[in-house]
């Protein structure tokens, strides 16, 4: 989360008038994240946010990203809701720019997970595969194997300039995918942005998951090597087997990996670790001089890289 554009008390009380969520109390910008402009907004009825939807997200996929949110929550997934506006609408344009109002969920991400919180959270990430059934939407994922060849091209002559040999090790890893990505793992809808950052605790509990604007359908494994990517490696660069395994226990609580998603493990951490590292990279060379925060830092994901090419099988990651 973010802000791109600024939206000022008018802008809101008009785009308030195709709704029925009271009157605003208040409203502020939310300086978090990457993607999106989000504000925080409170009414004499309730706490939504405002998300307005720049970068990467096209409109045509919003259909898919709220009605998966509706299909998810209708099935036990605590997750934003989409409030629709009077005409029935799930979003509408505010600014030149597509616009939602979404329920707003209580809880807090943490910044250092413990044992603990990974299994809980896996275990979400797996009732999330299995309540994703029988949604009638689907859309492919656009940051998968084609999408880093994109984005490798895109920013491996500057690559050098965030850190020596970075170049060498994007094109060496992207290589080595396109030779041993699976293609015929089990597959559903998945987050595929399952940070810490994007899932609520309340009292050591799961109280929510947020942010759904890169799900798509593609393998479940690579949505488990997403999370084990993002919430077991510790400041020093180091990964933590322990929250490893209390992760894929968790995950395996609700629903069994196939002896060939255990088998894959290895090649799609590595996919993941490049998709973060490949997207950071852009982001940090194309900076966008308004946003209110900094992008991430792309180094951090290609230590991760360099330690997944050295992995030999999945029970270095807890299995």
């Amino acid at each position: 989360m973010a802000v791109y554009t600024d939206v000022s008390f008018e802008d809101l009380e008009g785009l308030l008038s195709g709704y029925d969520i009271g009157l605003p109390l208040s409203f502020k910008g939310i300086a978090e994240g990457v993607e999106n402009s989000n504000f925080y907004l409170q009414t004499d009825r309730g706490a939504y946010i405002l998300t307005l939807y720049e970068k990467r997200v096209r409109i045509e996929d919003l259909p898919f990203f709220l009605g998966l949110m509706e299909h998810l929550a209708a099935r036990g997934l605590n997750c934003p809701q989409p409030v629709r506006a009077r005409d029935g609408s799930q979003w509408l344009m505010l600014k030149g720019r597509a616009a939602a109002i979404l329920t707003f969920l209580s809880g807090i991400s943490l910044r250092r997970p413990e044992a603990g919180h990974c299994a809980a959270a896996g275990g979400t990430l797996a009732r999330l595969h299995d309540s994703g059934g029988g949604f009638a939407l689907s859309r492919p994922n656009a940051l998968g194997l084609a999408g880093w060849r994109e984005l490798a091209t895109a920013t491996i002559a500057r690559a050098d300039s965030v850190q020596g040999g970075l170049a060498a090790l994007i094109a060496d890893a992207l290589a080595d995918l396109e030779r041993r990505w699976p293609t015929d793992l089990p597959a559903g809808l998945i987050h595929a942005d399952l940070f810490p950052d994007n899932v609520l605790f309340m009292q050591d509990k799961v109280s929510g998951v947020i942010d759904f604007y890169f799900a798509c359908r593609d393998m479940f494994a690579y949505d488990l090597s997403v999370m084990l990517n993002s919430w077991c490696f510790e400041s020093d660069g180091a990964y933590n087997v322990t929250k490893g395994k209390a992760l894929i226990a968790g995950y395996r609580s609700v629903r069994a990996l196939t002896p060939a998603e255990i088998d894959a493990l290895p090649v799609l951490m590595r996919g993941a670790s490049l998709r973060f590292l490949l997207t950071r990279l852009y982001d940090w060379l194309n900076h966008d001089p308004n946003a209110l925060v900094r992008p991430k830092d792309p180094r951090e994901y290609s230590k991760r890289l360099r330690f997944h090419m050295q992995v030999k099988h999945a029970g270095e990651y807890g299995l």
